[in-house]
């Protein structure tokens, strides 16, 4: 019996949305930072639908204490990943009280920084907000969140909502923040850290608080360049007011990804925090209105599974676009179309899963997602297509849906077959190449761009005066890029005129496609090419100073004191990469143990990762490896960010080939912490 017993449990836990609704939580937190601990009392309503005898709340490795139904200690169960309250369970409203405490092995991060100080923040999509706050890893189950958090008085800490007051508590402050609609778990967020704040309104009264470290302040009009227009703007392009109360955008240290939607609060990477010079490589802007986009489509309504995650996804991705669009124009919006119809045609080759699966890959549900978008919209004309979204949107408001929910809406306002259109556009693998080129090719730029693709096979002397036009046009730079990378096989004799004109466009991109393109520098083009050393851009000055300096030996001390004293983006690109050449260029420097102290410490715990990961890779690639630098190198493997973690292992891996490294590795092994010596012993022994 007790085997039958554990199978109807199991089938009521993975349905328990349809006996019980869980309508408000309150939690109040406090945060142990020297521990990385949480810890706090919750209080969840809920009414119970149908008579149930079991209900469960996700939470991940925690403790749980004075559990409690209505004021009532009740008998419950802690599996470490949820907890079960047992209980004859009976239709109507409830109150589910208790304290719990966590460590959190993952969605909430601790990221010690300067001066001893440090930021803390979550990530709840593909983390599970349940590390850190008892909560449901079920998206269906919404909630209306209300958050307190205690913490020391000279951080800001942040959660969703309204921060209805803030109490001092001796050398602390109560934070309470205060929701009013529901919401999934994995949109909960905490960030706390020491900002300066700038406030603003938008077009519709809602108040708009971007955040920013003090040291960044300078930073602040380059990062939020064009934040309060996408708002308005889409707002305005969607026809649905925005559903909150509140838009703070918050940059963190050593963020998982680009950003994250939590609701009312936007997370992104520090990446993104940018000057004047470094906007033209990795501006905010696309990351900025896709996140925004997601208060509407995956805030405001949650795709019902992982299935329909294009709904969220795709539609981000769209509306990010159409921002972009009304920012930089109508020739950048079909340029960034169809490099995304490239991409995916591509992948087609060998990606076996279509838009309609759970297991889609990433640029399948975004940017094949935002394709299916474009056409629909084109389609069926820009009055049905908002008119289906609005109303898609307000019939599903703080619910769950999935893509027939989103086609019956589609239905209403056109005769469209949406059955034909669903088979092509998401449920098949292949690109509809014809129908993405007729739509792209309203564009006249486009129409060039398919003109210069057709002739990548062609030889130079045949195509050369066409390119030559092409470069002389008013036409947009992505068109002259396509010209510039189709030079890169020819000999110099034959392009250097088309190099020529593309130097003098005086377009940052266009000088930049070429940089990149001509690792081999002939003399009689290196006081050109030495130009782009004078470019407003810290990416092509990188791909510029490393070919001179590798192409003219006799003219490296003057590209050295040239660039001496760049920085670069905020992850130091410019400095780590001047600090290798430096000490690779003999004679150069009187003081090579000093400079290659420094960068050494570029890849110790005190930066960022991707600065870390930019000194590594340098110091490995110039071949200045001590025991400093390997343990910096294994103590990358501990770290949360798993682009970095994973570098950190693969690295490790190609110089273990290599018995004197095997010999280094292992005498730094006795020296490491008990994290670092599991993943080196682990990696010793593959």
């Amino acid at each position: 019996m007790k085997y039958i017993f554990l199978l109807i449990t199991t089938f009521v836990f993975a349905q328990q949305t349809k006996y019980v609704d869980f309508k408000t939580v309150s939690g109040q937190l406090t945060i142990n930072d020297s521990q990385k601990t949480i810890s706090g009392y919750v209080d969840y309503e809920f009414d119970v639908l149908q008579p149930i005898d079991t209900i469960k709340i996700d939470g991940k490795n925690m403790e749980f204490t004075n559990v409690q139904i209505d004021g009532k200690d009740v008998i419950f169960l802690n599996t470490t990943k949820e907890l079960q309250i047992l209980n004859n369970f009976q239709k109507g409203n409830n109150h589910l009280t208790f304290n719990y405490n966590a460590k959190p092995k993952q969605a909430l991060y601790f990221v010690d920084i300067e001066n001893n100080e440090h930021q803390i923040w979550t990530q709840g999509q593909g983390r599970y907000t349940s590390n850190w706050f008892p909560s449901f890893d079920d998206v269906n189950e919404k909630v209306i969140f209300n958050i307190g958090v205690t913490y020391k008085k000279d951080y800001q800490v942040v959660s969703n909502g309204v921060l209805k007051s803030k109490t001092d508590k001796d050398d602390q402050i109560h934070w309470q923040y205060q929701m009013e609609n529901p919401m999934s778990s994995y949109l909960l967020v905490l960030s706390v850290g020491k900002y300066e704040r700038k406030d603003f309104t938008s077009k519709s009264k809602i108040p708009l608080e971007y955040y920013l470290e003090k040291k960044d302040t300078a930073r602040f009009e380059p990062t939020y360049r064009y934040s309060k227009r996408i708002f308005d703007f889409l707002e305005k392009e969607i026809g649905v007011k925005y559903p909150w109360k509140v838009f703070r955008q918050i940059p963190v240290r050593d963020f998982l990804y680009a950003g994250m939607e939590n609701t009312t609060t936007t997370l992104f990477t520090t990446r993104y925090v940018v000057d004047d010079v470094a906007f033209i490589d990795r501006n905010y802007t696309n990351v900025d209105a896709h996140e925004l986009a997601h208060h509407w489509f995956g805030d405001l309504i949650t795709a019902e599974s992982s299935t329909h995650h294009w709904l969220q996804e795709g539609f981000a991705t769209y509306y990010a676009l159409l921002a972009e669009r009304d920012i930089f124009g109508d020739d950048y919006f079909y340029a960034k179309l169809y490099d995304t119809a490239q991409q995916i045609k591509f992948a087609s080759r060998t990606d076996a899963i279509p838009v309609l699966n759970a297991k889609a890959s990433s640029l399948t549900f975004y940017e094949k997602g935002a394709w299916t978008l474009f056409v629909l919209h084109e389609f069926i004309g820009d009055k049905a297509f908002k008119k289906a979204i609005k109303s898609y949107l307000k019939k599903y408001a703080f619910k769950n849906v999935n893509t027939q929910n989103f086609f019956d809406e589609i239905k209403k306002v056109s005769d469209f077959d949406v059955v034909q259109f669903q088979k092509t556009w998401l449920e098949s693998t292949a690109f509809d190449t014809p129908t993405a080129n007729a739509l792209l090719s309203k564009n006249k730029a486009i129409k060039a761009r398919l003109e210069v693709d057709k002739l990548k096979k062609t030889p130079l002397s045949e195509k050369i005066d066409f390119l030559k036009q092409t470069l002389d046009s008013d036409v947009h730079f992505s068109v002259k890029q396509a010209v510039i990378s189709q030079l890169q096989a020819e000999k110099y004799e034959n392009k250097k005129e088309l190099l020529l004109k593309a130097l003098q466009q005086n377009n940052i991109q266009l000088r930049q496609t070429l940089a990149g393109t001509l690792p081999a520098i002939p003399e009689d083009f290196r006081k050109e090419y030495e130009t782009l050393l004078d470019d407003k851009s810290y990416e092509t000055q990188e791909i510029a100073l490393f070919y001179l300096w590798k192409n003219f030996p006799n003219h490296r001390k003057e590209y050295l004191d040239k660039s001496k004293e760049w920085i670069g983006f905020n992850d130091y690109n410019l400095r780590t990469l001047w600090l290798s050449l430096a000490l690779s260029t003999p004679e150069y420097s009187d003081e090579p143990e000093k400079l290659i102290n420094e960068l050494v410490s570029f890849s110790t715990p005190e930066y960022e990762a991707t600065t870390r990961q930019n000194a590594l890779e340098k110091l490995i690639a110039f071949k200045f490896i001590n025991d400093d630098v390997l343990t910096n190198l294994v103590n990358a493997t501990t770290h949360h960010m798993w682009q970095f973690s994973k570098f950190g292992r693969e690295t490790i891996r190609v110089l273990l080939k290599n018995s004197e490294m095997r010999t280094s590795f292992n005498r730094i092994l006795p020296n490491l912490n008990p994290d670092e010596q599991f993943q080196l012993d682990r990696l010793l022994k593959e």
